[in-house]
């Protein structure tokens, strides 16, 4: 299991995975999140009415949550080493704080972006138009 960053830590790694994305030009840069459990071993198994009934009679407590980042690299790169992957624990208290700071250097990485070129779809939906048009 990969250890996780502190939150300045993984804003300056974040903010470095933008840049170095930007400079190529290319590639996707995967952000997720989910709720952090700490005990993998207390997990129950119950039953799928079970789950649902529990999910809706007891209130669930606040639970710290896992923000991951990654560049989403091919086979290839992730042997040669050049796959990234970041994670940070959030807890419920330092949520507002960071949200605001994740949504800067969110923005900040996504400006200069050029828009997708989209000439080739139209195009082909143009041509498949007219063949229906024709048939």
């Amino acid at each position: 299991m990969s250890k996780h960053l502190s939150q300045d830590e993984f804003f300056t790694a974040l903010t470095a995975l933008f840049t170095t994305q930007k400079q190529s030009q290319k590639g996707t840069i995967l952000l997720t999140q989910k709720r952090y459990s700490y005990d993998e071993s207390a997990k129950e198994t119950l039953s799928e009415q079970e789950h649902e009934e529990t999910l809706t009679t007891t209130p669930l407590p606040q639970a710290p949550i896992l923000i991951r980042a990654s560049n989403s690299k091919s086979k290839e790169a992730r042997n040669e080493g050049k796959k990234v992957k970041l994670s940070t624990i959030i807890q419920p208290d330092d949520l507002d704080s960071f949200y605001a700071r994740y949504a800067d250097v969110c923005k900040a990485g996504m400006s200069g972006l050029k828009p997708r070129d989209r000439t080739k779809r139209k195009a082909k939906e143009k041509a498949r138009r007219k063949m229906k048009t024709q048939a």
